[in-house]
Order: structure tokens, then C-alpha cells, then sequence
């Protein structure tokens, strides 16, 4: 039921959350570049995912690029959490969306030459 909520909150910019302007998304997506090829993998695929930023979804990524890469890296791969108070809250929105599988993609399948 939380997962729910975060992800409804995070991702939903019709809820009162209006989306951050183009010049902004540029500018937080320089900020978001990171040291460790990892933590920049996890990033990409959540501007992929959400070509959208709003203002509370800038606010979590600004605030997990203050961390270390290390630290970051610990969060995404599940290995720490962050803190529970809702100073926190944006955050721990922005990185549940952030640790979400990424997309599966099914192989393309040729037709065997043995059918044609």
C-alpha cells in the first residue's frame, strides 16, 4: 500500500505537482551526471522513464545528488535506506521510482530457415 502511494505521488504530475520548465530539466539533468558509470545507468533510465520531472520529483533528485556516489549507490542498490521523517519524502518517492526494473525486451525472433 506505501509502494502504491509513492509511486502515485512521484509519478502523477497532475496532482497538484506541476512539472519543472525545459531549462530546469537541463539543468538538473547536468547535476544529475555522477562519477560512477552504475549510479549514471540508474539515472538515465529514470529520465527515459520520466521525459516529465516535477517540481517534488527534482526536489528527491537533487537531494540523492547530494550524496556521495558511494552512498548513492547504496541507496539504489538496496543496501541502505534513507530516513524515515518527510524531509525525506521526496527522496525515498524519487527512489523507488529510480529502483524500478527497468523495461523487459523480448529478443526478436527470426524465422528458422529450416520452416521457409
Amino acid at each position: 500500500m506505501a509502494t502504491q502511494a509513492l509511486e502515485a505521488r512521484a509519478s502523477d504530475p497532475s496532482a497538484g505537482d506541476p512539472p519543472i520548465d525545459e531549462r530546469a530539466l537541463s539543468k538538473l539533468r547536468w547535476r544529475c551526471r555522477r562519477g560512477l558509470l552504475e549510479n549514471d545507468l540508474f539515472v538515465e533510465r529514470f529520465f527515459a522513464a520520466h521525459p516529465v520531472v516535477t517540481q517534488s520529483q527534482a526536489r528527491g533528485l537533487l537531494a540523492l545528488m547530494d550524496l556521495s556516489d558511494n552512498d548513492l549507490l547504496d541507496l539504489l542498490l538496496r543496501r541502505s535506506e534513507p530516513g524515515s521523517g518527510p524531509e525525506f519524502a521526496d527522496m525515498r518517492a524519487v527512489l523507488h521510482l529510480m529502483r524500478a526494473p527497468a523495461p523487459r525486451i523480448d529478443p526478436v525472433h527470426e524465422p528458422s530457415k529450416e520452416n521457409a
